[in-house]
C-alpha cells in the first residue's frame, strides 16, 4: 500500500517556512507499513492543485493534502478539491458550531461572515473536527482511493492525523506489524560502528533491516521489522536487540524511543539529586536549549551562562584576565575556569562548558577554526579535551554539543 503527501502554499515554495508536515506524515505512515511513493509540493494554483491531485490517485493508494484550508481569498483548496470530484459546498452544522464556540471562547474578535465559511466542506465529504483551529479536515472518497485535506498549520494537522486520520485508516485497511527500534550511540563514527557489526547485521533475518542515522557526533542505529504477526516480530525483535548491544555495549547511551541522551541525562540527575549549570562561548546557549526543552528540567538544571566576548568572561564568569591573555580564549585553562566559576555561582554539583573557535574567522584567539575546548566540573576536579571539529560553523557547534552531552554521561556513568 502507498500514499502520496500534497503540500499546498506558496510559502513552502519560497522557502518562506519549513515543510514539516511532510517529515511529521512520512514517520506516521511508515509505522503502519505504508510506504509514501512521493511528496510534492505545489503552488496555491488550481491548475497545479488539480494536476498534483490527478498524478496522486495515478500513484498511491492514500493521499494527503496539507495546506489552503483558510478563509482569505488566496486559499483555494477547497473549491478545487471540488472541482476535482465534481462536487458542491454544503455549510456542517457540527463545524459551524464549533467554529462559533472557539471565537465565544478563545478570540476576542468578533466572528465574520468570512470565519463561518470555514464550515463549508463538499458534499461527499466526512468533515473531521479540529478541535484546535477552525479549519476542519476532509476525508472524500473515490475509486477505493483515500483523500484527505488537512489544515496546514503544524499542530492542527497532526492532531487531526492522530485523533481521526489514522484510526479510520485503520479500520479500512490491513496493515502489516511494524516495529522500530533506534539505538543512540556516541563517540564512534559511522563507518567505524559499521565494521564493527558487519557480522551482526550480514545475520540478520531477511524480515529486519538496519539503517545508520549519523549527526554530527551521534549514530542512530535503527532496526525495522515487519511482518504479519506482531508476536513474531516483537521476539526476534528484542533477539537481535541484545545481539546488537553485545557489539556496541561501549557505546551505547539508549533507546530514541525512550530518551533522547539528554534527556536521559536529565533523568539521571534527577535519580541522583544532582544539579547541573553550564558556561557557553561557542555554543552559543544550544546545550542549555537542549536540556531545557524537556519537562522536569527544573529539577537539576539551574541556570547557564552565555559568555561569548572575553570580557563576559571576565566580568560574569570571574575568568583571570591574565589566564585569557597568556593562553587565549580557547584554551583548557580558560575552559577549566569557565567550568569552575559556574558550578560555584550556581552552586551545582556538575558544570559545561564550551570556548572555542567555530569560524568563519578566527575572532579574538589564534586557534585554528573548528578547534574546540570542553570541561566537565564536579566536586571533586575537572575533565578537559579538545577538539577539531573542521571549518564548517555549523557543524563544529553542533558536534560540539553532542560532544558535551557524551562527555557528562560518561563522567556520570563513573557515580
Amino acid at each position: 500500500m502507498q500514499a502520496e503527501i500534497i503540500t499546498i502554499g506558496d510559502e513552502i515554495l519560497i522557502g518562506q517556512i519549513v515543510d514539516t508536515n511532510s517529515a511529521f506524515l512520512g514517520k506516521e505512515f511508515n509505522k503502519i507499513g505504508v510506504s509514501v511513493y512521493q511528496i510534492t509540493s505545489v503552488q496555491d494554483d488550481k491548475a497545479h492543485i488539480l494536476k498534483a491531485l490527478k498524478e496522486a490517485e495515478d500513484n498511491a493508494d492514500i493521499i494527503i493534502i496539507t495546506g489552503g484550508l483558510g478563509p482569505t481569498k488566496d486559499d483555494i483548496t477547497k473549491h478545487t478539491i471540488c472541482e476535482y470530484f465534481n462536487d458542491t459546498l454544503i455549510e456542517n452544522a457540527a463545524v459551524l458550531q464549533h467554529i462559533e464556540h472557539l471565537f465565544a471562547k478563545y478570540i476576542k474578535t468578533p466572528i465574520s461572515d468570512i470565519n463561518r465559511q470555514q464550515a463549508l466542506v463538499p458534499s461527499r465529504s466526512i468533515a473531521l473536527m479540529n478541535k484546535y483551529g477552525t479549519a476542519p479536515g476532509m476525508w472524500i472518497e473515490k475509486n477505493e482511493k483515500t483523500f484527505v485535506s488537512l489544515p496546514g498549520v503544524p499542530y492542527e494537522m497532526k492532531a487531526l492525523v492522530k485523533d481521526e486520520v489514522f484510526p479510520r485508516l485503520r479500520k479500512k485497511y490491513h496493515f502489516p506489524f511494524i516495529m522500530h527500534k533506534t539505538l543512540l550511540t556516541y563517540g564512534l563514527g559511522e563507518s567505524a560502528i559499521a565494521n564493527r557489526i558487519e557480522e551482526f547485521e550480514n545475520d540478520l533475518p531477511n524480515f529486519i533491516k538496519l539503517a545508520y542515522l549519523p549527526n554530527l557526533g551521534r549514530v542512530r542505529l535503527r532496526l525495522s521489522a515487519r511482518a504479519k504477526d506482531r508476536k513474531t516480530v516483537e521476539i526476534e525483535m528484542d533477539r537481535q536487540v541484545k545481539r546488537l548491544l553485545t557489539y556496541i555495549e561501549d557505546i551505547f547511551v539508549g533507546f530514541e524511543e525512550d530518551n533522547s541522551l539528554e534527556a536521559i541525562i536529565g533523568l539521571q540527575l534527577t535519580d541522583m539529586g544532582k544539579t547541573l549549570a553550564i558556561a557557553e562561548s561557542c555554543t552559543g546557549g544550544k546545550i542549555a536549549q537542549a536540556f531545557t526543552a524537556h519537562a522536569g528540567a527544573s529539577k537539576y538544571f539551574k541556570g547557564s551562562v552565555v559568555a561569548y566576548a572575553s570580557d563576559a568572561k571576565i566580568n560574569i564568569l570571574n575568568v583571570p584576565e591574565k589566564i585569557i591573555k597568556k593562553h587565549s580564549v580557547v584554551s583548557q585553562q580558560v575552559a577549566e575556569a569557565m567550568a569552575l566559576n559556574v558550578r560555584e555561582l550556581f552552586d551545582t554539583d556538575y558544570a559545561i562548558s564550551t570556548t572555542g573557535n567555530a569560524g568563519p574567522d578566527k575572532g579574538e584567539s589564534d586557534a585554528e577554526v573548528g578547534t574546540v575546548w570542553i570541561t566537565i566540573a564536579k566536586k571533586d576536579g575537572v575533565y578537559s579535551e579538545v577538539f577539531n571539529f573542521s571549518n564548517h560553523r555549523e557543524k563544529v557547534i553542533m558536534k560540539a554539543t553532542n560532544k558535551a552531552f557524551e562527555m557528562l554521561a560518561k563522567e556520570i556513568s563513573k557515580k
